[in-house]
């Protein structure tokens, strides 16, 4: 086992991080036979099942950071932790990427249909939407996630292959990661009436909108070596997307998520043209 992690660090990752969070959820809801859930189910255990979730990044790369290199391997994750200092633009960049991308969506789609006004704007529970969608961004997607997406997968991808390439293989694999929760809480979350155009619209996203938005996080990343950077980078866009999402589901979430995704592949060609040789150079470290 020890030579096969050591041979494979980001397969032997990869297999803990899904055995930590697709095994996990599995066993709360009572197998794969409950997938997709009842609404009763999926209301009562969704938190837990995110818990679990999200424990699989954090969980694994904590603990590959040491199988591979020991107790150093644990100094250096702390240390990309506490790598604060950069420039100022760097933390715009993080705070006001995400948000942004999914207010203009959002508000540019509305001027067509109503529909796609802002979910924070129509919602009766402001409070609630906000408070759960910081609390998810910060705890869920920024700092356990990242513990694992950025605090290990790529620095190793990043030995191997250029930020494209890293953000591609990384985006991808972040995104199918989501499949089991999604599939289970489909009903709960889009509506039995509408489970195509859900999973339409969370195909869209997340195997879509996501890679492109990693790719901007390994090029941010990689010009300014701050964990917390990007941690903020991933919370500001999974509170944007739970606070500002549209009440409606179905079509409307389909074309949204879909635009959505058109809109980061631009950012991305832009950076891409503004900083292509740097884009591809293989890795320093």
């Amino acid at each position: 086992m020890k030579n096969f992690i050591e041979r494979h660090p980001l397969l032997a990752y990869y297999l803990l991080v899904f055995a930590i969070s697709w095994g996990g959820i599995l066993i709360l809801i009572g197998g794969p036979g409950n997938i997709p859930g009842t609404n009763e189910q999926a209301e009562k255990l969704f938190v837990p099942a995110l818990l679990i979730m999200f424990a699989g990044p954090f969980i694994s790369g904590i603990l590959m950071n040491f199988l591979i290199d020991g107790k150093e391997g644990l100094r250096k994750l702390i240390s990309r932790l506490l790598q604060w200092r950069a420039e100022g633009r760097w933390y715009a960049i993080a705070v006001f990427t995400g948000p942004l991308l999914v207010a203009v969506v959002l508000f540019g789609l509305s001027l067509f249909n109503q529909e796609f006004l802002p979910g924070i704007i129509t919602t009766k529970d402001k409070i609630d939407l906000m408070i759960f969608g910081v609390a998810w961004g910060l705890i869920g997607g920024g700092l356990l996630e990242e513990t694992g997406w950025t605090g290990f997968a790529v620095p190793q991808l990043r030995k191997q292959y250029s930020i494209l390439s890293t953000g591609l293989i990384v985006g991808l694999l972040w995104g199918i990661w989501h499949i089991m929760i999604a599939f289970w809480a489909s009903n709960y979350l889009g509506g039995a009436d509408s489970w195509t155009m859900f999973v339409a619209g969370f195909l869209a996203f997340y195997l879509m909108a996501l890679p492109a938005y990693r790719v901007l996080l390994v090029f941010v990343y990689d010009r300014t070596g701050s964990l917390p950077i990007i941690m903020l980078m991933h919370a500001f866009l999974s509170a944007s997307t739970l606070i500002f999402q549209p009440s409606a589901t179905g079509e409307i979430a389909f074309i949204w998520n879909l635009v959505l995704g058109i809109m980061m592949w631009i950012i991305v060609a832009i950076v891409f043209v503004t900083n292509r040789q740097y884009f591809l150079q293989k890795p320093i470290n």
